[in-house]
């Protein structure tokens, strides 16, 4: 049984079908890019496997389980996780308050132990705090614990809620467009850390991308879509050589 699965997928805005009977399953440590066109209909897709959006048609299932109708947080903690193409990062708090929030279901006060401050609130909150620095030792950040989100470098940004995401314990990751924004050096750095948290975390991994030189990099299987359908799936090597999907994005 696949991890991540669409059946019959599709999304209408009014007269608009933007995504149209998208079929897809990944499995336990799978790496697929997700590649097309602006206005293919990538992000959409993205929305509706995270609770987003509501799907008009088709079901979704994580683990055997439908999530349609699921909320964002919900589907989160079936284990399903995403990042944005535009960065959200709570850009006033530090980096280490950024992973603690990933932690929230974990926290064993109650809300008028916090208010009041009580012992177990600050055991509770000591806890979260080294774990957070723990894990950003994974990814060599903890030296940046302290500091604003919002002072960070964009590739450490970029770095920074993609560990925030992975701190919820996902099964697959979600990354819209990760390497949006970064020059060629910082696109280097992502593909490697990438390959690290698919093997450190045994995770699988759905990514939307336009540089094809890290989707033909480092994604094992490619799905494209135009105008919201599906228009070829295979290897890099197969959707290089594949005319359909020359003709519609690559270029002749």
């Amino acid at each position: 049984m696949a991890l991540l699965e669409t059946k019959g997928l599709g999304m209408q805005f009014g007269g608009l079908k933007a995504v149209d009977n998208f079929e897809i399953a990944i499995n336990d440590h799978e790496l697929v890019g997700l590649i097309g066109p602006n206005g293919a209909g990538k992000t959409t897709i993205f929305n509706m496997l995270t609770g987003v959006y509501l799907p008009t048609d088709g079901d979704i299932t994580l683990d055997g389980m439908s999530i349609v109708g699921k909320k964002p947080y919900q589907i989160v903690k079936m284990g399903a996780a995403r990042t944005f193409q535009n960065i959200r990062l709570f850009k006033d708090l530090s980096v280490a308050d950024n992973i603690k929030i990933a932690y929230h279901n974990e926290m064993k006060y109650t809300t008028l132990e916090g208010i009041l401050r009580t012992k177990r609130y600050w055991q509770e909150e000591a806890k979260a705090h080294q774990e957070a620095i723990d894990f950003l030792s994974i990814f060599n950040m903890q030296d940046y614990a302290e500091t604003m989100a919002k002072n960070l470098p964009y590739g450490k940004q970029r770095k920074l809620e993609i560990a925030r995401a992975l701190a919820t314990n996902p099964r697959i990751l979600l990354l819209d467009e990760p390497a949006a924004g970064m020059n060629p050096h910082e696109t280097k750095e992502l593909m490697e850390t990438i390959h690290f948290i698919r093997d450190k975390f045994n995770i699988a991994i759905l990514l939307i991308e336009h540089d094809m030189s890290l989707v033909m990099g480092i994604c094992e299987r490619i799905v494209v879509v135009d105008y919201g359908k599906i228009i070829a799936t295979g290897t890099p090597d197969e959707i290089k050589n594949n005319m359909d999907v020359i003709r519609v994005y690559l270029g002749e």
